[in-house]
């Protein structure tokens, strides 16, 4: 297949890149913007890849989205491209609805426009693959999971942003009759994961020996899933997904915030020990609640798994300590950005 992805450069595009690449049977175009959470490095390994290529450009720009689909020719477009960081949509939430509200329908008017110009193989083959966030369900209790049928209650600007993305990428399957699919993820993790988020941050704040902030009381659960599971989630769908459906992707690895950030301590503990011999778990501190902070996420993956055969492969304590070993061995990656603009500070608390 030819494959466009929208925010190639960002985490979860890059990783999706670099598998469709591995398999060898994939052309990929990344388009991406090249915001402060692109990490090129991410997609070094595929420059001068035969079938594979790059293209800066914002999802916003119409001109640029035609200019890049008359040039790649797709049969599916992964639309990954989007603002996600709560904490920052807390801070500044039109940036949020920019590229994730009006570039969601930008893309849409784009493809439409290319799917109606190709032949009817084409058309049946063509597939816009939308990916969104289990952040859009808002907050469950300690009981059940989110399904495809869960009604939406977006708690934060940039759970919001994604609803509304949802709802767009829905209204242009059944309306203008576009092959749409759209993947809600549960928290994804892995290598370069900007270090914003979680996992990354607790890794980069503990080996600066820094704090280590947790939010509230800690007890807040989410369902982590690898980005390679993901990646591989996301290609199966767009191969075998059947259009207008939508599928949860989740990890099956529910944990509460401070049992991930106290397990990361643990694997420091072990593979890089403080020089004063105490336990990084020293740096643990409780910090004011993020505002709207959901409590609970948890993704009931049945219809994928059973629709489509893919399950998560990658063990979560296996996963974490694979992870917290490649922010051990790039370092420079991580300490280079924290030496930017964002130095790993909180935000969020307006």
């Amino acid at each position: 297949m030819r494959v466009l992805i929208t925010g190639g450069a960002g985490f979860i595009g890059s990783a999706l890149a670099r598998r469709l690449m591995a398999g060898g049977g994939h052309a990929v175009l990344v388009y991406d913007a090249l915001t402060y959470a692109a990490s090129p490095e991410a997609l070094k390994a595929l420059d001068g890849r035969p079938g594979y290529a790059f293209v800066q450009g914002d999802v916003c720009d119409a001109a640029a989205v035609a200019s890049a689909l008359a040039a790649f020719r797709p049969e599916v477009i992964a639309h990954l491209a989007a603002e996600t960081h709560v904490d920052r949509s807390i801070d500044g939430p039109h940036a949020f609805v920019r590229t994730n509200v009006t570039g969601t329908a930008v893309m849409l008017e784009q493809a439409l426009a290319y799917w109606r110009g190709l032949d009817a193989p084409g058309r049946e083959r063509f597939r816009f693959h939308h990916i969104s966030t289990d952040e859009v369900f808002g907050s469950l209790g300690e009981e059940g999971r989110f399904t495809e049928a869960s009604p939406y209650d977006p708690r934060s600007p940039y759970a919001a942003s994604k609803a509304g993305a949802d709802h767009l990428v829905r209204a242009w399957g059944a309306t203008y009759g576009l092959p749409v699919l759209v993947t809600n993820c549960s928290n994804n993790y892995g290598p370069f994961h900007f270090p914003e988020k979680l996992i990354p941050l607790m890794i980069a704040r503990a080996l600066q020996g820094r704090s280590l902030p947790v939010y509230g009381d800690g007890g807040q659960v989410r369902d982590w899933l690898h980005v390679d599971d993901h990646a591989r989630a996301l290609e199966t769908v767009f191969l075998r997904g059947a259009p207008g459906r939508t599928y949860n992707v989740g990890g099956d690895a529910e944990r509460r915030n401070i049992e991930v950030v106290q397990a990361i301590c643990r694997l420091l503990d072990r593979l890089r020990p403080r020089q004063d011999g105490l336990s990084y778990a020293e740096q643990i501190v409780f910090a004011p609640d993020r505002p709207g902070h959901d409590r609970r996420y948890a993704i009931d993956a049945s219809r994928i798994r059973d629709e489509l055969g893919w399950a998560p492969e990658i063990d979560f304590e296996q996963g974490l300590e694979g992870t917290v070993r490649w922010y051990l061995e790039n370092e420079a990656w991580w300490r280079a950005i924290l030496a930017g603009p964002y130095d790993g500070g909180r935000l969020g608390t307006t």
